[in-house]
Order: structure tokens, then sequence, then C-alpha cells
């Protein structure tokens, strides 16, 4: 009977932890798991992970049943395989277990899936928009066929990016947040100027990052530099810095565990944040949190926040940065802007809402 079925919430995402140590792979989204967890016990959460971990199987992750199907490598028909994979396993949660939505990280083949199954089961389902879901270059939003209604943004900004690039204006808007408990107490000192967290990717363009830090040097010479983060351009930034002369200011310290990315923000003056497009980064509110300024061309709220400054190119950014580093009374106190835990709970109320 119904009432002897788990109620369920199924999440579907490109990529999830392989294991509990794993902090690197999507650690927004997987605090929001946890929170989910944490604040509504009695709730079966389900995540299907469509491309990694590299193995396949189902196991458990702080509470939550996780199925992989390790989809990162299929490429044409094999990806239409993964797509029938992951509906079966539906299908299956659905004869077992009392499903009370499908919630899709990001617009793209999560949101594919997810859509479809649960209209043809008469199922909730929301998407949550999260940054390059919103380009105009998305092919999959068209196949997705998405009502208003499901579509939830992370941030006013991709409201309307979405808007403009697909003709549909998401209904709600539904931040990220942070945990401050995640944060180590002690003051550090801020023994680091500048920080770039994010994938060494070419959107991110860590090559201004490199440059703007070469211009300052030249007013501040001993100035010092790390980027949290590894990816396709590493090799490219690693000739850049040499080309420059900068191995001695500049440090490319790869891949770091989550808690340690947050130790060496709290070492941090300074959050230089140089891509060309962001949806909503939890590295902004990380970084603010953990008493670094942050400077960044994008902005996506809609509202000032304090310690956050915006610019509209690398002189504006070069000169930001060297004011901000030469004033000996700059503030570093933490700028707290929203709770994970107030973001799970309003995730919680589009599936507990009367229809």
């Amino acid at each position: 009977m119904t009432s002897n079925r788990h109620r369920t919430l199924v999440v579907l995402s490109p990529a999830f932890p392989q294991d509990e140590s794993d902090s690197v792979w999507v650690p927004s989204k997987q605090l929001f798991v946890k929170k989910m967890k944490e604040h509504f016990p009695g709730l079966h959460i389900v995540v299907l992970s469509f491309n990694y971990p590299h193995h396949t199987g189902t196991y458990t992750w702080h509470g939550v049943e996780v199925t992989s199907f390790n989809g990162m490598y299929n490429r044409k028909i094999n990806r239409l395989l993964l797509w029938c994979r992951v509906w079966r396993k539906l299908k299956k949660i659905h004869r077992q277990q009392h499903i009370i939505g499908i919630f899709s990280f990001w617009c793209g083949e999560c949101a594919l899936v997810g859509r479809h199954f649960a209209r043809r089961h008469r199922l909730r389902h929301y998407c949550w928009i999260s940054g390059m879901d919103a380009w105009k270059n998305n092919k999959l939003v068209k196949l997705i066929r998405p009502s208003a209604k499901e579509l939830v943004a992370m941030s006013g900004f991709l409201v309307k990016e979405f808007e403009k690039n697909h003709g549909i204006r998401p209904a709600r808007v539904i931040q990220i947040g942070i945990d401050p408990s995640a944060f180590p107490r002690a003051n550090p000192v801020r023994d680091i100027d500048l920080i770039g967290v994010g994938s060494l990717s070419p959107f991110k363009h860590y090559d201004q990052f490199i440059r703007i830090v070469k211009e300052i040097s030249k007013v501040i010479p001993d100035v010092k530099a790390v980027i949290c983060g590894g990816g396709s351009e590493r090799a490219a930034l690693e000739e850049l810095i040499e080309k420059l002369n900068m191995g001695k200011t500049i440090t490319l310290l790869g891949y770091r565990p989550h808690e340690e990315t947050l130790q060496w923000m709290q070492r941090s003056k300074i959050l230089l944040h140089t891509s060309s497009y962001e949806g909503f980064g939890a590295v902004f509110l990380e970084a603010l949190y953990a008493g670094s300024r942050v400077i960044s061309f994008c902005y996506p709220l809609e509202k000032a926040v304090p310690h956050w400054d915006i610019v509209k190119n690398t002189d504006e950014m070069t000169a930001t940065a060297l004011s901000i580093l030469q004033d000996g009374e700059t503030d570093h106190s933490p700028v707290l802007v929203n709770r994970m835990d107030d973001t799970a709970h309003a995730i919680m109320k589009l599936f507990e809402a009367e229809t």
C-alpha cells in the first residue's frame, strides 16, 4: 500500500561524489543534498548520477542512496542508451516507492529525462538552472520543452538570460547558499594576496588573472597569488606563467579538497574572478564568508553586497585590486549572503505546496 512506501525525492545530476571523502565534484550541489537530508530526515532521497563516478552501481553517501551510471564517455547511440537506463531505474523507483517529485540539476539531459518521465507519470518536476544551461546554444531546451513554472533559476540574471535565449521566463528564483559551520573558526594570517578558484577552462579566462597579477607585481613586487582548480588550460597557463617570469609569484594548486579550498580563501585578501559568464557561483559566497574581498566582471544579484566590487575590464580589475591591497585598513570581516539551510527549505516547499 502507498502508506508503507517511502516518500521519495529523486535528484538527477550530471555528477556526484564517489564517496564521502570526495569533495571536489559539484560541492555546492552535494551540500544542498546534505542539507535536504539533514532538515528532512524522514524523506528518502535518491540521487541518479549520469556521468560520474566512473563506476556503475548503487551506494550510500551520507545516508543518501546514489546510483551511478558511469556515462562520462558515452556518445551518440550510447548516450541514448544511458538515458534509457536512467528511465528504467526511475520506473523501478516509481513502482517501489512514493515519488513526491523529481529535481534536476541544470536544464540539460537530466531535465530531459526527468521532465518527460514526470509528465508520463504525473509527477512534479523542477529544474534548477545554474549557469551555462541558460545559454542560447543549449539545444536540449527544445527537446525538454519545460514550462515556466517548473524552471527554478539560481539568480535573477539567469531568469533574464533564459528568457532572452529560449523565450521562457523561469517562474522562480532560489539562490544557492553556503554552510558557515564548514569554515574554520580561527582567524588566519592573510598571507595570500590574490586567489582564483574554479576549473581551468577557457571561459574562466585565467590568462587574464595571470596578466593582472603581473601588472600588480610592478607596484607590489612581493605579491603572492594562487589558483585552486584543474582543467584543460593548465599547460597553457603554466607556459604563460613561465613566459612572464611569474613562477615565484603565482602557484597553480590544482584540484584541492573543498575544505582545503575554504582555508586558502581564508588566507587570501582578494578573490579575482575573471570569468566572462557566471550564473551564480558558490565561490562568491564562500570567498565573502571567508573574509576575502571579491572582484568580478559578472554580478548575478539584483542588490549590492558588501565587499564585492564589479568591474568592466582588466584595467579596472587591476586598479581595484591595487587599491584594496594598498589600503592598510581593508575590512576582511565575513559577509554571509545565503545559507544552504534556507535553500533546502525553499526547494522542499515546491514539492509540498498544494497544486
